[in-house]
């Protein structure tokens, strides 16, 4: 980060701060780290002396975005990641905390490990990072980890990662131990014996490239046995990545029954379908797969509805060696810490949501389910903000990205809107040019 801890004044922007449900066209002042004011007529006279004053005329002030699901190679696959390169392509997206994820080699199922993560961000990255402790040992699936140890030493969350608990008996034991740490367990809803080894959604358009299909069937049936243990304990749960619409009916029982369950849906799955895949594109192929336009559709819809709590960028990025394979044997992942903002601007731009609610799922709402200070703009909460300009087009190209893989889905994609600045604790660590 840099030194320079200078008053700043952003002047004549649109603020929108949707953990208050604010947004209106005014000034915010930051000072020592913290939001000191954001309302209408600050102006020049009211503040310290040596303010940087800047002109954010057009543009948006949004508090920081929260990523609650990105996998960081780091410790044990640097070459993919590391908390270094994720974190400048936070910042570059307006990210200004990440929530990483304990599949990396050694697992982080143990109090020391996530020290080392927290330590290691520290020392190398420019954004927040916040891990997620693994749920069972070795993600296994087989014995649960020591859920309180683990909150202790800093995990937000409990999950295993893109693993799925299969016994049910572990997963009753580990939401009633969660239950008594108030601790978050998130959970990857795929039954691994249906999923098998399919490559794409089950339909028409696997048919036609030959390729094995999954069923939306693996997903609902996961998260109807989950939501039906989260019954019996009583404990809080988050769906890790919904993608059908069949999962959003199980979903609004759970919750129409006072159920403390949320969900998230990655900007993949908002914006993309099965049909982008066309000639076995692999930048394409996620876990779980893009599922049919109504999918999509249903989706963005239970986002507008607030069905579906948050949007993560499910951030996987994968190098050369296991993306440019034919597409049953190529890995499944995309990066997406970058472009999850202005993704998501084209359900803005085409209508279908509001900028409010797609900032709340990404911000206040994240901030709130994992108990962190960020994704507000009130006055003494941390100064993380990010300035967005909603307009300016631009065609992204993947080499640009400053992520250390380039496999994004978004290559050479017409955009509407980008960040053009990020400050985390009122250090501004990313600036467009």
């Amino acid at each position: 980060m840099l030194s320079d801890r200078r008053p700043i004044l952003l002047t004549n922007a649109r603020i929108i701060d949707p953990s208050r449900d604010l947004d209106f066209v005014g000034d915010l002042l930051m000072a020592d780290g913290v939001i000191r004011e954001a309302k209408r007529g600050i102006g020049a006279a009211g503040v310290p002396e040596g303010t940087e004053i800047l002109d954010c005329r057009d543009k948006i002030v949004a508090p920081g975005l929260i990523d609650m699901r990105a996998f960081i190679g780091e410790p044990g696959a640097e070459h993919r990641e590391t908390l270094a390169t994720a974190s400048q392509a936070a910042a570059a997206g307006g990210i200004t905390t990440l929530i990483c994820q304990p599949d990396t080699s050694p697992v982080l199922d143990d109090p020391a490990i996530v020290d080392f993560v927290q330590r290691r961000a520290r020392d190398t990255s420019i954004v927040h990072v916040h891990p997620m402790a693994a749920l069972t040992k070795g993600l296994k699936g087989a014995e649960m980890t020591e859920i309180g140890l683990l909150k202790a030493a800093g995990a937000v969350a409990f999950t295993d990662g893109a693993h799925s608990v299969v016994n049910a008996q572990v997963m009753r034991r580990a939401l009633t131990y969660a239950r008594d740490f108030d601790a978050l367990i998130v959970h990857h809803t795929e039954d691994p014996d249906l999923t098998a080894d399919g490559v794409m959604t089950e339909g028409e358009f696997a048919a036609r490239l030959g390729l094995s299909g999954v069923p939306t069937a693996a997903e609902t049936i996961m998260l109807e046995r989950d939501l039906r243990l989260v019954a019996l304990t009583g404990a809080r749960y988050h769906a890790a990545s919904i993608t059908c619409a069949g999962s959003l009916d199980v979903l609004r029982r759970a919750k129409d029954a006072g159920f403390h369950v949320s969900a998230a849906a990655s900007i993949n799955h908002l914006t993309l379908n099965v049909g982008d895949v066309q000639s076995y594109r692999t930048f394409f192929k996620v876990s779980p797969p893009l599922r049919s336009e109504d999918d999509r559709m249903a989706l963005v819809q239970a986002l507008a509805d607030g069905l579906i709590d948050v949007v993560m960028s499910d951030h996987n990025p994968q190098d050369v060696e296991t993306k440019r394979l034919p597409f049953a044997e190529a890995a499944p992942g995309a990066i997406g810490i970058e472009t999850m903002l202005c993704a998501g601007l084209r359900l803005v731009h085409d209508g279908t949501l509001s900028l409010s609610t797609l900032l709340r799922a990404m911000s206040s709402r994240p901030a709130d389910l994992l108990g962190l200070p960020g994704g507000t703009l009130r006055n003494g909460a941390p100064a993380d903000i990010t300035v967005i300009d909603p307009d300016i087009p631009w065609i992204l190209n993947a080499e640009d990205l400053k992520s250390k893989c380039k496999n994004t889905p978004f290559d050479e994609s017409k955009l509407q809107g980008r960040v053009v600045r990020t400050y985390v604790a009122g250090r501004s660590v990313y600036e467009y040019l």
